[in-house]
């Protein structure tokens, strides 16, 4: 059976005949995809009992082995872990991971690759050349890289183009049918990726619009160019694919380029996505506005979207809350000049500043004008205000913190703000692993931020475990009470 004994088939004797030719009784060939079930295998089992006929071995070929069902698998690998001595089985998948450990265990591998571009095209050419086919040598390398190295594939294609064309098929022709551009305009656009001509590349890729190509093509094509221009800069011309023309023009572009612009292109055009609308230009004019944003222009643009949102929630807060620092001074210097009767400077001093201790009835007309004066968030009530309105903090928080865990655990039911100090806000934490999350550096400048943005001012956050609530201390913070200290636990 073979020549020499290296392997290979002679060709010559009557049982090498007889398989070429497909009428050996001991070879036979099975559709997996096709006969998936027990039942064949059931029947495969027993006549793989029987001698050969004429040959040494039975030989069994089941195609698409991974497309058994489970209990025909398992059928199968029963006869695999005990095979008769004159049978030879050969399973063949494209797909490995699909078929079963145990059957892959008791199996030899051979994996086989892909073909090379080379040996298609020798392969091509010998077919066109014993069928009387005129093909141009471009045409048959195109065929070859669009087959991505089936042969089968590209006999397909091939057979395709002559049923269509007849015996002689020129480049053009192989481009329209395999639906490739080979449009020039795909270079110019990378030309102007390199020169930062943002209005000449959208002129462009306009153009490749209004003529009806395919923009999915048009970028596939502008891909596999910008991967031949980042091959030829890294110094590996000889793996691009490309005529000697091509080559030439790419080196003298990649002259003009950096490393990392190239690397930018080819990751923001290999990963657009055209979605149901392949007829948008808009997927490629973004991706070319991205190419020419130097990284300088990028972190501004992305630093400005956030600030009038920032700005708005700041003035939406000042009216209630960052009005009381201001009113107090005047306050004091209204006390001061009136001082004419010696008397009356000490009676107004306590009373202004410190309301809690009423005294005579000649101290309590100043009290009013005082009250008028002041607008009425005070440190006491601005915990008040901020407890009342802990949604609109969490709904009016930064954009770029919305999804975030710490925002996750500001909206839980266990957290509430208990007091101030200074310019720290206290949160109280009904479960310690809240507290403990919202400890952490990033969770905790989260939450600075929202606090801030909603106060309008710099404030920072502290944590404090609680795990109950005491009815008598809420009662006293809201008659205006403040809680100076608080002991964790």
């Amino acid at each position: 059976l073979t020549s020499g004994g290296s392997g290979e088939p002679c060709n010559t004797c009557p049982i090498c005949q007889a398989i070429t030719e497909g009428r050996s009784l001991d070879v036979i060939e099975i559709d997996a995809a096709s006969n998936r079930g027990i039942d064949e295998i059931r029947e495969l089992r027993e006549r793989a009992n029987y001698a050969p006929s004429q040959a040494r071995y039975k030989v069994y070929i089941v195609d698409e082995v991974h497309m058994l069902t489970k209990e025909a698998s398992n059928a199968l690998l029963k006869t695999l872990e005990e095979p008769p001595p004159h049978v030879i089985f050969v399973l063949a998948t494209t797909e490995i991971h699909k078929v079963l450990p145990t059957i892959i265990s008791r199996c030899q591998h051979f994996d086989f690759r892909r073909i090379a571009q080379a040996d298609m095209v020798s392969r091509l050419t010998h077919i066109c050349s014993s069928e009387g086919i005129k093909i141009e040598p471009e045409a048959l390398r195109l065929i070859a890289r669009s087959a991505t190295g089936s042969l089968r594939d590209a006999e397909n294609i091939l057979e395709q183009l002559t049923t269509y064309y007849g015996s002689e098929v020129t480049l053009k022709q192989a481009q329209a049918t395999l639906g490739i551009t080979g449009d020039k305009r795909a270079k110019e656009v990378i030309k102007h990726i390199i020169d930062d001509d943002i209005a000449a590349g959208i002129t462009t890729i306009s153009g490749v619009q209004s003529d009806g190509l395919d923009l999915r093509q048009f970028n596939r094509e502008l891909v596999e160019y910008l991967r031949g221009l980042l091959l030829v800069k890294t110094g590996s011309a000889e793996a691009v694919d490309l005529t000697a023309e091509d080559i030439a023009e790419l080196k003298a572009l990649a002259a003009r380029a950096s490393l990392n612009q190239i690397l930018k292109a080819v990751k923001l055009f290999g990963q657009l996505e055209f979605g149901f609308d392949s007829y948008s230009t808009l997927p490629l004019e973004l991706a070319l506005v991205d190419c020419a944003l130097s990284p300088e222009e990028k972190r501004e643009t992305e630093g400005k979207q956030p600030e009038p949102k920032t700005t708005r929630r700041a003035e939406a807060a000042k009216p209630e809350i960052a009005k009381p620092a201001p009113p107090p001074p005047p306050d004091m210097s209204a006390a001061a000049p009136p001082p004419e009767p010696d008397t009356a400077t000490p009676a107004l001093e306590p009373d202004t500043v410190t309301p809690p201790p009423p005294l005579p009835d000649s101290a309590a007309s100043p009290p009013p004008a005082a009250e008028a004066a002041i607008p009425p968030p005070q440190p006491g009530s601005e915990i008040e205000y901020l407890r009342q309105n802990w949604k609109q903090v969490i709904a009016q928080a930064p954009e770029d913190t919305k999804k975030t865990p710490a925002m996750a655990i500001l909206r839980s039911a266990g957290v509430r703000p208990v007091a101030f100090e200074d310019d720290r806000l206290v949160l109280a934490f009904r479960y310690p692993l809240h507290k403990e999350n919202m400890e952490k550096a990033q969770n905790q400048e989260i939450a600075d931020r929202v606090i801030s943005s909603f106060l309008g001012r710099p404030c920072r956050v502290r944590c404090v475990y609680k795990p109950e609530e005491n009815h008598l201390v809420e009662a006293a913070l809201k008659m205006g009470a403040q809680i100076t200290s608080v002991e964790e636990k």
